[in-house]
């Protein structure tokens, strides 16, 4: 299966990642995978939704700067072992993978994963003990 994926530029500041959320929920877009890359020149976040053009027009409304790349996603079995086979015979072919991030599930719970500045308030904001 082939997506988009979307790399958008980003302020390296509280409310960004937000602004890029709240820019494609007004639009009725799905995010599948996220993930930020805050190091280096630029901070970005990288978005794969289920719908490219929605996501296109919903992040050019926003006047957000950002650049496409294809992407394929491929499943595989959650189990120990299994992304090492399939990066193992990207690279026997000579392959070299860019960007590289797991897809949530698709079912009605997905799970976030994140660092933050303050661990204490978001814990207690995000009502965890």
């Amino acid at each position: 299966m082939s997506y988009k994926q979307f790399d958008v530029y980003i302020q390296d500041r509280p409310g960004e990642i937000a602004r890029v959320a709240e820019a494609l929920a007004r639009n009725a877009v799905n995010i599948r995978g996220i993930a930020t890359d805050m190091g280096g020149g630029r901070p970005m976040v990288h978005i794969i939704t289920d719908d490219a053009n929605s996501a296109r027009s919903a992040l050019r409304a926003a006047q957000l700067e950002f650049e496409e790349r294809e992407v394929i996603v491929v499943s595989m079995a959650d189990r120990p072992g299994e992304l090492a086979k399939l990066t193992k015979k990207l690279a026997r072919a000579g392959v070299n993978i860019s960007s590289l991030f797991m897809l949530g599930p698709l079912t009605p719970l997905e799970e976030v994963a994140m660092t933050v500045d303050r661990m204490d308030e978001a814990k207690k904001l995000l009502e965890f003990s």
